[in-house]
């Protein structure tokens, strides 16, 4: 059986030298192996290196893996405070690999994919690369939508509504068993969602360490990555959903930092990171955090609960991993069932 997510290399170079300007001379293909929800490819060719991002192949739940959304978002950032890489072209559906995809260029430096952030030499550095993070967040959050062409990237109010219903939805397409704590969260989110209070800006929807590329040789992010859950929505479930991350286990697949002594290592607590955040954002704090990370869990849940419905069903971009995601919409409805109790 032939893997789903390999190229035709000759009939892509074709086009890509007919739509994108300068491009010529692909060499090489690699997919990469991170990521499970669009399939990316890194292209080496005379004319520079470039990244290819795509649908994944097979039949996809309605709403998911818009790259067209992706390229926009991207394209409407070039040149503001939100650093972002150069996109050069959006194919249709009809594309010489079946399905849509755009090319960007390639942005050199670092990924940290640890957010201990071991291979750091200094805490100083730590925190400077923690304290970008969070600058680059409350930029993101301060851009003027309608000036960017992105006054129509989403609908506006009810954000945590909508997403909840979008999301149960969701999941409840891809649910392959009853997990009693799933059903317990989704029944809290409902009887304790907040009053719509108007707060509306872009929403990154998957911001953490590992979607940003930092400068090679500085505590700089030069580029945000994966837009794919971008929308316009409510800042409060970006900032809440990156703290969310930080509370999972470090041990697990998640790469989390719980259990991780943040002090010794010059780390920012929750508290400090939501202060700074509020500080370059003129607030004076985040109301109904409970409910915001509680949101935060059930949403991925249900992401991963997706991955591992397209790995049984053998659409995964990576399908050995994607299986492992079954056992982590368990853990991330587990954290969330223990957060509301502890709150209560």
């Amino acid at each position: 059986m032939s893997d789903p997510n390999l190229l035709d290399a000759e009939a892509l170079a074709l086009y890509l030298e007919a739509e994108i300007p300068g491009f010529h001379g692909l060499q090489a293909i690699e997919k990469f192996g991170a990521g499970q929800s669009n399939p990316t490819y890194f292209m080496k060719a005379q004319s520079g290196r470039y990244v290819l991002r795509a649908k994944p192949p097979g039949h996809l739940l309605k709403s998911a893996h818009q790259v067209d959304r992706e390229y926009r978002v991207m394209r409407a950032l070039a040149g503001s405070a939100v650093p972002v890489p150069k996109v050069l072209h959006l194919s249709g559906e009809e594309s010489p690999i079946g399905r849509m995809f755009y090319v960007m260029e390639f942005v050199e430096g670092r990924i940290f994919w640890d957010p201990a952030l071991p291979e750091i030499a200094s805490n100083a550095e730590r925190a400077a690369i923690y304290d970008a993070m969070n600058a680059t967040l409350a930029a993101l959050h301060d851009i003027d939508v309608e000036p960017v062409g992105l006054g129509d990237f989403g609908r506006p109010g009810s954000y945590f509504e909508r997403q909840l219903a979008r999301w149960t939805t969701q999941y409840r397409a891809s649910e392959t068993e009853t997990i009693t704590e799933m059903n317990t969260l989704i029944g809290w989110l409902e009887r304790n969602m907040p009053a719509d209070d108007g707060a509306h800006a872009l929403v990154h929807g998957d911001y953490r360490l590992d979607n940003m590329i930092f400068a090679p040789d500085e505590p700089k992010v030069v580029a945000v990555l994966d837009w794919e859950l971008s929308t316009l929505g409510h800042p409060f479930a970006d900032i809440a959903y990156q703290c969310m991350q930080w509370r999972l286990p470090h041990a697990s697949g998640f790469r989390g930092l719980g259990g991780i002594d943040r002090a010794a290592l010059g780390l920012p607590s929750e508290e400090a990171y939501v202060v700074a955040y509020c500080r370059r954002r003129g607030l004076t704090g985040i109301p109904g955090w409970t409910f915001c990370l509680a949101f935060s869990f059930f949403r991925l849940a249900a992401i991963c609960q997706g991955v591992y419905r397209r790995a049984l069903d053998g659409n995964a971009s990576n399908p050995q991993k994607a299986r492992t995601y079954g056992e982590a919409v368990t853990l991330l409805s587990q954290l969330a069932v223990a957060l509301i109790d502890e709150a209560a």
